[in-house]
C-alpha cells in the first residue's frame, strides 16, 4: 500500500527535469513522425508510385502536351490528382486509399482489369474534378492569366463564355485532354 502511494505522489508531482524530459521525448517524437508521414506522403505523389497501380495510364500521358511541350513545363499524375492545399490533401489521399486496397485484392492488377474499371474510375474523378471546380486544373491554367488573343476562335469563344457565365469547369469541355476517353458503356450513371 506503502508503495502504491509513493508511486502516486511521484505522477502527481513529478521532478522538473522528468517533466522536461517527457516533453523533450514529446517533442522529438512528434518531429520523427511529422517527418515520416511527410516524407510517405511526398513518396506517394511520385510518377514511379502512381504507375505501380496505372502503369496504363502513365505510359498514355506520356504521348500528351502534358507530359512534353514547347515550353519543357511537365505535369505528373499528382499535379492534376492530388490537391496542393494541405487539409484537401490529407483528404484526397484518404479517398486514393481505395485504389490501393483495390489492387491488393487483385480488382485492378493487370491491364485488363484496369482498362475494365477504367469508365468507373474517370467518373469518379470527373465527379471529383467538378465538384472542386477543376482547382487542379486551375492551378496552373488560369483565366485571368489567359491571352485569348493566343488561342484560337472556338477556344476564345468556349473560354469566354465559360468564364463569363461561370457554370462550367474544366473538366466539362477538356475531358480525355491528358488521358484517352475509357470505353463508358455500362458505367452506372453515364449519359
Amino acid at each position: 500500500m506503502k508503495l502504491l502511494r509513493v508511486f502516486w505522489q511521484r505522477l502527481t508531482a513529478p521532478s522538473k527535469a522528468a517533466v522536461g524530459v517527457v516533453l523533450f521525448m514529446g517533442f522529438m517524437g512528434g518531429l520523427l513522425f511529422w517527418g515520416a508521414f511527410n516524407t510517405g506522403m511526398e513518396a506517394t505523389n511520385t510518377e514511379q508510385f502512381c504507375s505501380g497501380c496505372h502503369e496504363p495510364i502513365v505510359r498514355e500521358i506520356r504521348e500528351t502536351i502534358h507530359y512534353s511541350n514547347r515550353s519543357g513545363v511537365r505535369a505528373i499524375c499528382s499535379d492534376c490528382h492530388v490537391p496542393h492545399n494541405w487539409t484537401d490533401k490529407i483528404v484526397r489521399k484518404v479517398q486514393a486509399s481505395k485504389e490501393l486496397v483495390a489492387f491488393a485484392m487483385g480488382t485492378i492488377s493487370t491491364d485488363e482489369k484496369f482498362q475494365a474499371r477504367r469508365g468507373h474510375l474517370a467518373e469518379r474523378e470527373w465527379h471529383r474534378l467538378k465538384n472542386n471546380d477543376s482547382r487542379e486544373c486551375r492551378n496552373c491554367h488560369n483565366f485571368e492569366f489567359m491571352d485569348f488573343s493566343e488561342q484560337r476562335g472556338r477556344a476564345v469563344k468556349q473560354h469566354s463564355t465559360a468564364l463569363a457565365a461561370g457554370d462550367k469547369t474544366c473538366v466539362d469541355c477538356h475531358k480525355g485532354i491528358a488521358h484517352q476517353l475509357p470505353d463508358m458503356e455500362g458505367v452506372e450513371g453515364w449519359q
